[in-house]
């Protein structure tokens, strides 16, 4: 039996065909294009599967079942998208249309799930029996595995860790409300203070990186590593709320083990150092002990690989 492991980006959509042994038979990646519509995506989707069984070659009626990880909160019983704002989406039904092309069973799970299990079975959280993984990007998400199993919740938002309030009235976050992890501790929110900094004295090093384009994370970070205080300080604020917000999480669940992983992960050691510290000084020390804080070792294809696990029915 083979299955199918879709993860959906704004930017693109990778795709990943399996055998029961979790071996990759095929993989491919094409453009999202969510401009074009939602149609056009599912019929990227639709083509992406055809095209790892042509290249296998595995017959689509060999594939057990397909799992679609996608942004944002979802409906896995009824394969629906409630709310993806990077492709555009609203309420859409999308497992649905992609199992009557296929003629194969279809199922839709959170990109962050996905990619959680994905750590949990092949990467960096391989034998954890509690875990959490956090995506640092352009928002933080998670994913829990709690006594093995990925945990939903009562609804499936279980795990998301980037809309837990880190300041009281801080700045808004995309999702409404003000203060979140993510709106404090993101790339979006490093990229944000190194703009409002680069128009005053002490964020010259950050604006004459940057010249004409824009601030990023990447443009703080790489500043920071040439040894700029100020670049040093957006990143060590932005890491202190995700380790103040990780120690809450371990002291909750007792957690074992925690992987991040996304761009800012990329950033170099000092994001695990900052973490790490916060979490020894503000969890129970026996707690502390105990978990390891660690960086996803999967990059890119951990969603993929989820998804396909996911399709499996393996870890989740």
């Amino acid at each position: 039996m083979y299955y199918i492991g879709i993860d959906l980006g704004g930017t693109k959509i990778a795709a990943a065909l399996i055998d029961s042994h979790l071996t990759v038979m095929a993989k491919l990646t094409v453009a999202t294009a969510p401009e074009e519509g939602m149609q056009a995506v599912v019929d990227r989707i639709i083509g992406s599967a055809v095209r790892l069984c042509e290249s296998a070659p595995v017959d689509i009626g060999s594939v057990g079942r397909v799992c679609i990880g996608s942004p944002g909160p979802v409906v896995r019983e009824s394969g629906t998208v409630l709310d993806a704002p990077n492709l555009r989406w609203k309420n859409v039904a999308l497992a649905p249309p992609v199992a009557r092309a296929l003629g194969v069973p279809v199922i839709v799970e959170n990109d962050a799930n996905a990619a959680a299990v994905a750590e949990n079975l092949l990467g960096a959280g391989k034998a954890s029996k509690n875990m959490m993984y956090i995506t640092v990007s352009t928002g933080i998400g998670g994913g829990l595995v709690l006594d093995g199993r990925l945990y939903r919740g009562s609804t499936g938002a279980a795990g998301e860790i980037g809309h837990t309030t880190a300041v009281r009235n801080g700045p808004m976050c995309g999702c409404g409300n003000r203060g979140c992890l993510e709106a404090v501790a993101s790339g979006t929110a490093i990229a944000r203070r190194g703009q409002e900094l680069a128009c005053r004295p002490a964020g010259r090093a950050i604006a004459e990186l940057a010249g004409e384009g824009p601030i990023t994370a990447l443009t703080v970070a790489e500043a920071a590593r040439r040894g700029d205080t100020a670049a040093i300080a957006i990143l060590r604020d932005a890491f202190e709320y995700l380790g103040i917000a990780v120690a809450s999480a371990a002291n909750l669940l007792n957690l074992d083990t925690v992987v991040i992983g996304g761009g800012v992960s990329g950033v170099g050691d000092m994001l695990f150092e900052v973490v790490r510290r916060e979490v020894n000084a503000r969890a129970f020390p026996f707690v502390a002990e105990k978990c390891r804080i660690v960086p996803a070792s999967l990059g890119a294809d951990s969603g993929v690989l989820g998804a396909a696990c996911c399709a499996a029915g393996i870890g989740a």
